[in-house]
């Protein structure tokens, strides 16, 4: 088992104003740089690295997040323990504007990205992804949010689009057929990157709306998914203090810390 020396934070840049007193760090990967300087200060007793995922003047779409570049620097300055912030869509009308979830399966249904490290410049390697979040960052969420006024609901499905579009009617109902429950543009290539990295990633996400197959109406807009975001953004950093209090100094005793069947020509960084 290995001490989680330090806990990455990757959220929007509406987070970016709790590391203004961080220090700054340019870092350099082989997939070019993160979508931010990565930024470490101390919160809730812990050393925190946070990196804004999609640019601290918000220039990167959803498609175009340089994920790889994202992961591979958290990882050179220590990071072991990912919390990944993430206002998501609601598939079910029991999850309106404002819950906390914390998911526990994903469903991947981008294209394009690049989505891995091995292949080019490795040997090749599958690695196990039945369960994308970390169970140990999970029960810190879930434990640590209702003392802190932050409870959270436990488990549920997230579907992940390419974006930056938000669904059809017919997507919606079809996501919804399945029996997901929350609908998001980024947890994926993310999510299985980490695992790559044998980096815990856990996710926070907060239900700004509820998509179009949901209720009747216009649909989903940007407008309004940054509104009810700016109005919880309070619960959800409450949650996010209350989650790294818990995982700051624990032992990864956990599946995603295992490098054992990692290619033997991959290196990881840090």
């Amino acid at each position: 088992m290995e001490p989680r020396n330090v806990i990455g934070v990757i959220g929007g840049t509406g987070f970016s104003a709790l590391f203004d007193g961080g220090e700054r760090r340019s870092v350099s990967t082989p997939y070019g740089p993160p979508s931010s300087e990565l930024s470490v200060a101390t919160i809730a007793g812990a050393t925190v690295a946070f990196v804004a995922r999609h640019g601290s003047d918000h220039r990167f779409a959803p498609q175009v997040v340089p994920y790889r570049a994202n992961l591979w620097a958290l990882r050179s300055v220590g990071v072991h323990q990912v919390v990944s912030l993430s206002a998501v869509g609601s598939l079910r009308p029991e999850l309106p504007a404002g819950t906390l979830v914390v998911p526990d399966q994903l469903v991947d249904r981008t294209h394009g990205r690049e989505h891995t490290y091995f292949g080019a410049d490795c040997d090749v390697h599958h690695i196990s992804f039945a369960d994308p979040f970390c169970p140990r960052g999970r029960r810190a969420a879930l434990s640590a949010g209702p003392s802190a006024g932050a409870p959270a609901v436990d488990g549920g499905t997230l579907v992940v689009v390419n974006g930056p579009r938000f669904s059809s009617r017919a997507e919606s109902l079809e996501f919804q057929s399945h029996g997901w429950s929350i609908i998001g543009m980024t947890a994926m290539p993310e999510a299985a990157l980490a695992r790559e990295l044998a980096l815990c990633y856990t996710t926070l996400a907060l239900v700004t709306d509820l998509d179009a197959g949901v209720e009747a109406g216009a649909g989903v807009t940007q407008a309004e998914v940054l509104a009810v975001f700016a109005a919880n953004r309070p619960r959800l950093r409450e949650l996010l203090f209350a989650t790294v209090a818990a995982l700051s100094g624990q032992q990864r005793d956990c599946p995603c810390a295992d490098t054992s069947a990692l290619p033997p020509s991959f290196e990881l960084p840090g």
